[in-house]
């Protein structure tokens, strides 16, 4: 009985402590007992591997972190000008740690050391973090960071991973937007607010089955009480100026939690292209030979605004309010081409010149609605998402024709008016279920629709009248309705010598696109099932080995099943495919990290099935190249990855990342099955440190060299990008002067060549990416405030792509 009696009480008393809410406080004075306003004290876990908690004194010293479980925490103090002070804390129950001394941070200015803010590379087994607070990098844009990203290609509007088009997150929200539209975005946004950018090859089920890789930015979150600010302006000298400005403000009390960031860019941007088209015969000899030098330039004023409201009821429940949004009110694009047709001996038969201006007018607006209920063991997240896109397209073309005397023989015009309107509902419930201290259960359901309506009208132009007659045959209008019905569990688990995540979703996608000028109506019905497991053992502190398992799906975007044709002159039409089916990927990795992450191995192994890409294709009897969206019948690519990790001094750090991989591609065009085989190589190289006794000027260089490779049965020749960042920290770290050098060696142009069948063309294109970037940021308020900036985001939204090129 007395036993029982002490297991009843121990009972008890278990369960009126379990759930019970602790606090920490305490006074901060320096050495000489005065006050310190506005320190910064922040809550760790044991191994301080995450932050929990945040806040900062009052205009008495004094500080209270509320809402703590009993736990063991590493408290930390901090302030500008005196020594950070850490405290190991093992909380149960209240706690006053009474007063706290701050020691001076006393430095001798005529030292001179080297020491890193470097960016560093953590492996994990379904991703790889990219860790750059505090580095140089965060002085350029988003896009600069992804240029430096290991792994992470772009090139032109195009972001690659391993050879497919990640999915963008920000704070595990995504950015919906098309791929010019996201690259503008990326540019003139400011990378100050980074945390880390993760590659995640083996994205949970509580992913969208599109996001076949994701690239996730993670933002620094906003835990100290307060205010601040930002103001930044950047000139980029390329083949011509651009510029930029944007703001940022954040703030945060007791229940509310608010950001906006506005950015405004005003470019222009050259292209030049050296392109050839070989038409042949019915032997496929060399007929013809066409041979166009080609200059387009982009005007654009863009402004890009991002908002994000949080509302603390109390502890289990928070209300969010997010919304993004794109505006261009100013898009002007120019393609002045000039063409010599040659025969087969290189004898002059005839020439023309096309002159294309077109003007645009777009924009992108979508909200979220989130709100948060925190179970006493778990939680429950309710998101409500509304998209707005809009697209107008005017564009005027004007083509001269000279005979084989290079005499003026005719002329010809026309016009063509587009205009894409679409719009996008979602609604999303994800459950979270913390089974122990080491696992966790999540599940979700989850269904959008997206409409969109689109037209485009051709009109030939009378060069003497200036009248308009609508082309019939390359005008139209598509209707395009798509619903889809998703679902997912997923089990995860994290101990000392194993980490498990494995999940499953299924998604139900209902399509109907219809061409109203021709009554075709496209369908689309299927219900899939999208596994996905990942698994890591951990042999020792130093080694470990993992492998990882996922199928995913990439739908056509809206544009590429729209049937349209969109002439940029008489020869050269960009087409939609109504035809198009989805691509299902299977993709597999073993590898290990040995010496503390010092060495990556990675094999890896990707199956296409019916993979989406766009390739010209050339019609020898009507001397007309054709940029269409087709499915291949087969795409495989495996390789072998290794990464290392270095600090060839104690304050010096050199990462690189190696890929040796082969891409198979096969499908038949109509004249028997094609098949292309490349072996390639994928490298990076960055190197980083900080300099001076303030750690006030910082360094970074990256390298990304990619050899000879195939994209849609195009061979890409080799190619080296290169940026060197440099930043320097000017009055009491409150201002920052930033100089960047994009292509230092003039080898980011690249050169493609098809041949293969019928098929025989190639372009050199030279791209706007050499250039000087000058920058400056001024920060103010309580400048200590870390930011929880978020980007929303859905799914369906990438897709939105505009009609032509």
């Amino acid at each position: 009985m007395k036993l029982l009696h002490i297991l009843t009480i121990s009972l008890l008393y278990s369960f009126l402590s379990y759930g019970q809410d602790y606090s920490i406080s305490g006074k901060i004075l320096d050495t000489n007992d005065n006050v310190i306003e506005f320190a910064n004290i922040i809550v760790y876990n044991e191994s301080q591997s995450e932050v929990l908690k945040g806040t900062s004194t009052d205009t008495n010293g004094f500080f209270i972190l509320n809402n703590l479980e009993s736990s063991t925490y590493i408290l930390k103090v901090s302030f500008i000008g005196y020594q950070t002070y850490e405290q190991k804390v093992v909380l149960t129950g209240g706690l006053d740690l009474k007063t706290i001394r701050l020691e001076d941070d006393i430095e001798g200015l005529d030292q001179v050391t080297i020491t890193a803010k470097k960016p560093t590379l953590t492996r994990e087994a379904d991703r790889l973090i990219f860790n750059i607070e505090n580095s140089a990098l965060v002085e350029g844009s988003i896009l600069q960071v992804l240029k430096s990203t290991p792994g992470v290609l772009v090139l032109g509007d195009e972001i690659t991973v391993k050879n497919s088009n990640p999915t963008v997150y920000i704070n595990d929200r995504k950015v919906q937007l098309s791929a010019e539209d996201l690259n503008q975005l990326l540019e003139g946004s400011s990378a100050s607010s980074i945390k880390s950018i993760e590659v995640i090859t083996n994205p949970s089920a509580r992913y969208d089955a599109e996001s076949g890789v994701v690239l996730n930015i993670v933002m620094s979150k906003n835990l100290i009480l307060g205010y601040r600010g930002s103001v930044n302006t950047n000139i980029t000298q390329g083949v011509f100026p651009r510029y930029d400005a944007g703001t940022s403000h954040f703030f945060k009390n007791k229940y509310v939690s608010f950001n906006v960031n506005y950015n405004y860019s005003k470019d222009k941007i050259n292209r030049d292209n050296d392109d050839t088209v070989n038409f042949l015969d019915n032997s496929n000899t060399l007929e013809q030979s066409w041979n166009s030098d080609v200059n387009r330039n982009r005007w654009s004023e863009t402004h890009n605004l991002n908002t994000n409201f949080d509302y603390f009821f109390d502890d289990k429940n928070t209300i969010s309010l997010s919304s993004s949004a794109l505006y261009i009110p100013y898009f002007k694009y120019s393609i002045d081409n000039s063409t010599t047709i040659t025969d087969n001996t290189s004898d002059f038969l005839s020439r023309f010149t096309a002159d294309n201006l077109s003007r645009d007018n777009k924009y992108n607006v979508g909200a979220d609605l989130n709100f948060r209920h925190s179970l006493s063991k778990g939680s429950l997240v309710f998101n409500g998402h509304f998209t707005t896109y809009n697209y107008e397209k005017k564009q005027g073309v004007v083509s001269n024709f000279f005979d084989i005397n290079n005499d003026f023989q005719s002329a010809s015009a026309f016009n063509t008016n587009a205009n894409q309107n679409t719009q996008i509902i979602a609604a999303q419930i994800d459950y979270s279920l913390p089974i122990n201290e080491s696992s966790e259960f999540e599940a979700g359901v989850k269904t959008s629709n997206i409409k969109t309506d689109s037209d485009i009208t051709q009109f030939d132009v009378d060069l003497n009248t200036g009248n308009e007659t609508v082309d019939a045959l390359n005008s139209d209008a598509f209707d395009y309705d798509e619903n889809i019905y998703a679902g997912y569990a997923n089990y995860a688990s994290n101990t000392d010598k194993w980490s498990i995540n494995a999940g499953l979703r299924v998604e139900q996608t209902n399509i109907e696109g219809i061409s109203l000028s021709t009554n075709q109506v496209n369908t689309q019905d299927y219900l899939e099932w999208f596994p996905n497991a990942s698994v890591q053992y951990n042999i020792s502190d130093s080694y470990n080995v993992y492998a990882n398992y996922k199928r995913s799906i990439a739908r056509p975007s809206y544009s590429n099943l729209n049937p349209f044709r969109f002439f940029i002159n008489e020869n050269y039409v960009v087409s939609g495919n109504p035809n198009l089916v989805p691509t299902f990927l299977d993709h597999a990795v073993i590898g290990t990290t040995l010496f503390n992450d010092l060495l990556v191995i990675e094999a890896y192994y990707q199956n296409y099935d019916g993979a989406i890409s766009e390739i010209p294709r050339q019609n020898n009897a009507t001397n007309v190249i054709e940029y269409i969206s087709v499915n291949f019948d087969k795409t495989v690519e495996y390789g072998f990855d290794f990464g290392i990790d270095l600090y060839p001094t104690e304050n010096w750090n050199v990462y690189f990342v190696t890929s040796i991989y082969n891409i198979e591609e096969e499908t038949d065009f109509g004249n028997g099955f094609v098949t292309k085989s490349q072996w390639s190589n994928y490298s990076a190289l960055n190197t980083s440190l900080t300099l001076l006794e303030d750690k006030s000027l910082n360094i970074g260089l990256s390298l990304v060299f990619n050899s000879k490779n195939i994209q849609g049965f195009q061979l890409v020749e080799n190619r080296l990008i290169s940026e060197l960042a440099v930043s320097k920290t000017i009055w009491n770290k409150k201002g920052i002067v930033s100089l960047s050098v994009s292509d230092i060696f003039n080898l980011h142009d690249f050169e493609t060549q098809t041949q293969y069948q019928n098929q025989f063309n190639r372009q050199m294109i030279d791209v706007d990416d050499r250039y000087i970037k000058l920058g400056f940021r001024y920060k103010f308020g309580n400048t200590r405030l870390e930011s929880n900036e978020r980007t929303n985001d859905l799914e369906e939204r990438d897709r939105l792509n505009k009609v032509g090129n």
